[in-house]
């Protein structure tokens, strides 16, 4: 999956005796572009021994102060503390390689790092490790635990990394209610000195700080260890302060290991603009490359699905619900259509009354599995399958081979709703077993991104957010959120909101409903979901009859799910977006605004050279009234050109722009 292009790495090793050390020089690392400055120091303190600290500037001005860090690990004491610098060692790399399917064809790993090892002048003598890797669009540090007599065998209760604002900055938080979550809940904003001690805030956070530019806290390559929440312990103050998923079987544990042990990379990215933060491949780039040498059978794309619509089929032939009939109508769906895909959900597989797990190596009564994939290939579809988590435990061994024979194309994989330490290695047995057997995965119930999928690239995408579902049961869903979730959850990477919703409602005109639900917005609001949200495995989430004679319908047919560049031209975090996303040479640029309607000025620099022809659905004149309307129309343009988009309350626009041919006016 990986190319590699460049690669450079200079090192130099910077040896201090320790009886030259009576206080720590600050290390300063700095991004190629000389934008960023990352510090480490000792604070001091009347209290206490001097504490290991980091601070970060962003283009001459401070985003987070002096910020503590260190461990508290059970029946030891706190790891921070006296400490002494032993040996620097910097570098730099600088490699272009292939990531994943998602934004972009290529990606620039690009960045100075510095490794600063200490060890305590104590007893202990327990030593640790801070490296460090500064981007042009961000900074990366972890701590390394090398191998030592000290720490052979510990636990980690807390980990004590502050984040220390440079002022009162504007969050967008996702405020959780325990560390057993699936991540779906409204994103709000809040000064850091207005998050409640007793929150518990997810990741990715971003954040504003007014004149100086704007932060995204968050956290890549989990591995062996648990996932990173984030408090605000004291109001008086503008710090946050680790949090780390308690283990199940040892909730008084966060993290179970020994010495050598890395812990994730916290990840700060930074911008003049958050758009900048949507461009990033920071998170992908801090991962290892793919463990998978031949990637040919990953193939993202587009796929019906049968949950979200509530089994509605009109005028058919057959009782809708979980049957053999049903599938085969949205496999003719997904053929007629031309996509790749279709998503058996939940309720195939055998259960037992006496057993709450599903045996997912058979189907139940009502599913003839050989038939629909039998029929799937000879409409040239393949199928994916839906399960619980607690089943792939139970059975991964025995039915990801079976899967692998039938021709199952991939698993959607549900309701883990942990990032404990177990959990976080059970997603790693899961991808390497499903790579071994050609399936991808799709994690519903699931916790943020970390860019694993660079390491295991059949992850084509993931949940971890309130998506379109919730429209059929409440009206929590709509253009704020979705205006919100560019630069707060898909920072982290893709995710499966299931946009596609045709039964477009305004406020009040909207009731929830599992049967043919409405969705909040304009139709073409939905339509610019498609680029606007990154996933390259895209399910189209309405019912087969919803599309049938849609003219907008069109637009989800030709947009694709994976590009080669990505532009994200303007927007405020709940406020509005317009992303332009490449494939080949077409161009697809989806905007969308709150409930605020918007004009929108959209130069359209970003083209090559030559003629272009622009395929316009924006909101009609009329979608107050009616939220279904859209208005159409094709223009051509060039790259001097300047579309003026009015976008309704609730509204969007959906732009396919593909080179002219002759004759075309």
């Amino acid at each position: 999956m990986e190319l590699l292009l460049v690669l450079v790495f200079l090192v130099s090793i910077a040896s201090i005796a320790p009886a030259q050390q009576k206080q720590m020089e600050p290390v300063q690392i700095f991004s190629p572009d000389n934008q960023i400055r990352f510090t480490v120091s000792f604070g001091s303190s009347q209290q206490r021994p001097p504490t290991l600290h980091y601070s970060v500037e962003y283009r001459g001005q401070p985003m987070l102060a002096d910020s503590e860090l260190g461990f508290a690990i059970q029946d030891q004491p706190q790891l921070g503390p006296q400490l002494k610098m032993v040996a620097v060692t910097r570098g730099s790399a600088d490699e272009t390689y292939v990531p994943p399917p998602g934004k972009s064809s290529t990606a620039r790993n690009h960045y100075n790092s510095t490794r600063i090892n200490f060890e305590e002048d104590s007893r202990l003598g327990r030593k640790v490790s801070l490296e460090v890797r500064v981007f042009d669009d961000g900074a990366a540090f972890r701590y390394v635990f090398p191998a030592q007599e000290g720490l052979k065998s510990f636990s980690i209760s807390r980990e004590l990394t502050q984040f220390v604002f440079s002022q009162d900055a504007t969050t967008y938080p996702l405020i959780l209610d325990g560390f057993q979550s699936s991540y779906e809940d409204e994103y709000q904003q809040r000064l850091v000195s207005g998050l409640h001690p007793d929150w518990l805030i997810a990741l990715p956070l971003l954040a504003e700080l007014p004149g100086k530019g704007w932060i995204a806290i968050t956290e890549a390559d989990i591995n062996n260890y648990a996932g990173m929440y984030l408090t605000h312990p004291n109001k008086q103050t503008t710090y946050l302060t680790a949090q780390l998923a308690p283990r199940v079987d040892r909730p008084e544990v966060a993290v179970e290991g020994s010495a050598p042990l890395q812990t994730p990379w916290r990840v700060l990215m930074l911008g003049d603009q958050p758009g900048r933060l949507v461009e990033s491949n920071i998170i992908l780039n801090l991962n290892e490359s793919s463990k998978i040498a031949e990637t040919s059978w990953i193939k993202p794309g587009k796929s019906a699905w049968d949950w979200w619509s509530g089994g509605a089929a009109d005028g058919m032939d057959f009782t809708p619900g979980m049957n053999t009939a049903t599938m085969k109508h949205y496999i003719d769906f997904a053929s007629d259509s031309g996509f790749p895909y279709m998503l058996i959900d939940a309720g195939w597989a055998l259960t037992r009354k006496d057993d709450p797990v599903a045996d997912i190596t058979r189907s139940s009564a009502d599913i003839d599995l050989p038939e629909l994939f039998r029929y799937g290939k000879e409409r040239n579809v393949r199928i994916w399958l839906w399960t619980h988590w607690t089943s792939v435990d139970r059975y991964m061994d025995e039915a990801f081979p079976l899967f692998e024979k039938w021709g199952v194309a991939g698993v959607k994989i549900d309701f883990m709703n942990r990032d404990d330490q177990w959990m976080v290695d059970f997603y790693r047995r899961v991808l390497q077993k499903a790579a071994d057997h050609h399936l991808m995965i799709d994690f519903h119930g699931a916790f943020k991104p970390d860019g694993i999928r660079r390491t295991y690239p059949n992850l084509v995408t993931r949940e971890g957010v309130m998506g379109l579902e919730y429209s059929k049961w409440s009206a929590r869903v709509g253009p704020l959120h979705n205006t919100a979730l560019p630069f707060t959850r898909m920072l982290a990477g893709p995710m499966d909101y299931t946009p596609g919703g045709f039964r477009n409602r305004n406020r009040d005109q909207f009731v929830p409903q599992r049967v043919r639900p409405m969705v909040l917005g304009t139709r073409a609001h939905q339509l610019a979901l498609f680029v606007v949200f990154e996933s390259p495995f895209e399910m189209v989430a309405d019912y087969p009859e919803a599309y049938k004679g849609q003219r907008d319908f069109d637009f989800i047919r030709q947009v694709p799910t994976v590009w080669d560049e990505t532009r994200a031209l303007d927007g405020r975090p709940m406020e509005f977006i317009s992303i332009a996303r490449r494939s080949g040479k077409d161009w697809f640029v989806g905007s969308i605004t709150n409930w605020d309607s918007r004009e929108l000025k959209l130069p359209l620099s970003f083209l090559a050279d030559g003629k272009y022809v622009a395929e316009i659905y924006a909101d009609a004149p009329d979608v107050g009234k009616d939220a279904t309307h859209t208005s159409f129309e094709k223009r051509t343009v060039d790259r001097s050109a300047v579309l003026n988009l009015t976008l309704g309350s609730g509204g969007g626009s959906a732009i396919w722009i593909h080179p002219a041919t002759a004759g075309v006016k």
